[in-house]
């Protein structure tokens, strides 16, 4: 992110003049010193772009303690959409629409039923050609809610990371984690250095918009709004959070109950309710930002400004000049200040973008699923049921149902000697995973040597299991200067323990290597196939 530093650069030439004993050629080198700066300021938009004075003629004014028109630093709120606004939406089409179809019609983690699956194809069949159906919106927020129902928020994020990082389709030099639009990235850096505080009001998934805007945008998670569904402890089930207490096994994880679709009036509800304070300056692109737009520009106490971007370039990005220009009309005549994507800003996404006017969308989300039933029947429970009919070649299961019935407690789960499981097969009812860190928090420094390290997670282990699997591995991610920035960890599989015994065992393994937290999973039940030789 470019960082400006045109003020400092300004006080440093005039403390460095004045002790020269040239103060008077001080003041008058610093109108010339702030016009070359604004100049490169917004270095991707063209000279004269009417909104861009606009713009910068409002930020003067409200930022002027002497004017009529200022604005205190607590009260110079901005809200931005996200789609279409701050970055690209016609790669077809909305990002996160592909990546609801990635999920339902490719991700073999997730078995989608019939509704799920109608709802991934016509996001996949409809895009080209812009035919969706009118409540598509709708459709899109209540399969989303479901597609990812049951993912902590880790690992959605690592979701979106996964598509973040793939080719933008339509574009060449280009990902996903880079469509944003290089001049309104200029805006928000504009805006912050003068004392406002920026915040993203998005109809998109308030966690996709987190991920996206990381790296790119100085914008705290915080002041990040968008669609919501309701989150809940991994253990909580049923129970109402009132009643439940979070342990240390506990993940937040997101569930299938939408809250909110954050579109038209609902983004003045949320602004209102998450903000608590009426903006000043409202940037969006469709009419899903009216509603924002007229909450800002009317019955403000403090002078207010609404912009809005029209897709009119069809030559660098998918635009639509004859549309865009209805558009512009009708916008103006709302009192939105226009913004031209192909008049107004030099580049779009960088120089090094082309438009290849080549998808990949139909051929990359083509499928072959078959849904699954939304509900697996019930198992009869009456023994009849049960018995193999007399023409099937399996063998008769005996009228007396000998098999017995598995209790709900976990002990029992393990096959007792009397069960009629096969000699060679051991079920095993859990298997938790411990991920721990160890790398000192502080200093990223190891806390101990790798056999140290070893030793220490092994004499705490065995405290509290009779065996255990423990793996050296490390995790990754890149850092600034385009190295891996490395954590060692310790892998730790369990067999068969009680949740209060890994969890004893956690807090320890975190005091000892100095960690704010550690990392527990609970796989399924697993199975262990023994040789006749290890009888």
């Amino acid at each position: 992110m470019r960082k400006k530093l045109f003020s400092l650069t300004a006080l440093l030439l005039a403390a460095l003049l004045l002790l020269a004993g040239t103060a008077s050629l001080a003041l008058a080198e610093e109108p010339a010193e702030t016009e070359e700066t604004e100049e490169a300021v917004f270095a991707e938009w063209t000279d004269g772009a009417p909104a861009l004075n606009t713009l910068i003629a409002y930020v003067e004014a409200v930022t002027d303690e002497n004017s009529p028109d200022y604005i205190p630093p607590a009260d110079r709120i901005a809200v931005f959409d996200m789609d279409g606004t701050l970055m690209g939406e016609l790669f077809p089409t909305y990002l996160e629409y592909y990546m609801l179809a990635w999920r339902i019609l490719k991700d073999p983690t997730i078995e989608p039923d019939d509704e799920m699956l109608a709802v991934g194809r016509t996001l996949r069949d409809c895009a080209l050609d812009n035919s969706f159906p009118a409540d598509m919106p709708m459709q899109h927020a209540v399969q989303a809610a479901r597609a990812y129902a049951g993912m902590t928020l880790q690992d959605f994020s690592d979701f979106v990371t996964q598509i973040l990082v793939r080719e933008a389709d339509g574009f060449d030099g280009m990902t996903y984690a880079e469509c944003f639009y290089l001049p309104m990235v200029e805006v928000v850096e504009y805006l912050q250095e003068n004392g406002f505080q920026c915040y993203v009001c998005s109809g998109s998934d308030r966690f996709i918009c987190r991920v996206f805007i990381e790296g790119m945008l100085d914008i705290p998670y915080e002041n990040i709004i968008g669609m919501d569904v309701a989150l809940e402890a991994s253990g909580q089930g049923e129970t109402d959070g009132l009643d439940y207490v979070f342990g240390s096994l506990d993940q937040v994880v997101r569930t299938d109950k939408l809250l909110i679709k954050n579109l038209k009036t609902n983004k003045v509800l949320q602004i209102a309710q998450e903000i608590g304070r009426q903006p000043v300056l409202s940037f969006g692109n469709s009419s899903g930002d009216v509603s924002m737009h007229n909450y800002t520009i009317y019955n403000n106490p403090y002078k207010s400004a609404a912009f809005m971007l029209i897709a009119d370039d069809d030559v660098r990005d998918y635009g639509n000049p004859e549309k865009a220009q209805g558009l512009r009309e009708k916008w103006e005549a709302a009192g939105f200040n226009v913004i031209s994507m192909a008049n107004d800003w030099r580049t779009i996404y960088g120089s090094n973008v082309i438009k290849t006017g080549v998808f990949r969308w139909a051929e990359e989300l083509a499928d072959d699923r078959t849904a699954v039933p939304a509900e697996t029947p019930e198992v009869p429970e009456t023994p009849e049921a049960i018995t193999a009919p007399e023409t099937a070649e399996t063998p008769e299961v005996p009228e007396t149902a000998e098999t017995p019935e598995v209790p709900e407690t976990p002990e029992a789960i393990t096959a007792p000697e009397t069960a009629e499981t096969p000699e060679d097969v051991q079920l095993v009812n859990v298997r938790y995973e411990i991920r721990l860190g160890t790398n000192d928090k502080e200093t990223g420094k190891p806390v101990y040597t790798r056999e140290d390290a070893l030793e220490k997670a092994e004499a705490i282990l065995l405290r509290h299991f009779g065996s255990y699997l423990i793996q050296e591995a490390h995790s990754g991610k890149a850092a600034g200067d385009g190295t891996a920035q490395r954590d060692d960890l310790l892998i730790i599989s369990v067999d068969g323990a009680q949740p209060e015994a890994v969890r004893a065992a956690a807090d320890e393994l975190m005091a000892e290597f100095r960690q704010s937290d550690v990392q527990i999973v609970t796989l399924p039940a697993a199975i262990t196939l023994r040789t006749a030789e290890a009888e």
